[in-house]
């Protein structure tokens, strides 16, 4: 269980702090059971309610600096998104965002980034849902990380770039 002042990543909303927990001030809510009052960290003036025993959107702990750094180093190494068909590929990426799983999210990155330079290899722009998704999964990817960090999202975008390309032959980034 979460506690109040802890930070933690719910769904594709990225980094929200807790607090509260506390029944929604809503008609209609069941006055038994208990609820997280999260604060998006990205969508100032927002708040969500999620039940505390909630097992339809993830919900985890910030990950650490140590395992961000992991997950960097794994990066050349991780599987691109595979997507059987163009009519699946949203769906795809929506669902790989909802997880709210960090290599998920690099995966998807790399994914989009190699995407782009094979379009834009053979003279056609990125697509406008890749442009789309690709923004949605570095927002909230970096997000976490900044955090992690302890730095800001742009510091965070060139450190990945940086380490990254010094791991290998990445042009696309």
């Amino acid at each position: 269980m979460f506690q109040v002042n802890d930070y933690v990543v719910y769904g594709k909303y990225s980094v929200c702090k807790v607090v509260d927990i506390c029944t929604p001030p809503f008609d209609g809510v069941d006055k038994t059971i208990k609820y997280y009052m999260l604060k998006p960290m990205s969508e100032k003036g927002s708040t969500i309610y999620t039940p505390v025993e909630n097992n339809k959107v993830s919900m985890r702990n910030i990950m650490t600096k140590e395992e961000a750094m992991e997950l960097i180093d794994k990066f050349p190494e991780m599987e691109m998104i595979s997507v059987e068909n163009e009519k699946s590929r949203e769906l795809c990426y929506r669902n790989s965002l909802l997880k709210g799983d960090c290599e998920e999210l690099f995966k998807m990155i790399k994914t989009l980034f190699i995407r782009r330079e094979e379009r834009l290899a053979s003279g056609k722009k990125m697509s406008t849902t890749d442009e789309k998704y690709l923004r949605q999964a570095e927002d909230s990817l970096f997000e976490e990380l900044s955090f992690a960090f302890g730095w800001s999202k742009e510091k965070v975008k060139d450190y990945f770039i940086q380490k990254v390309k010094k791991l290998g032959d990445f042009s696309y980034l």
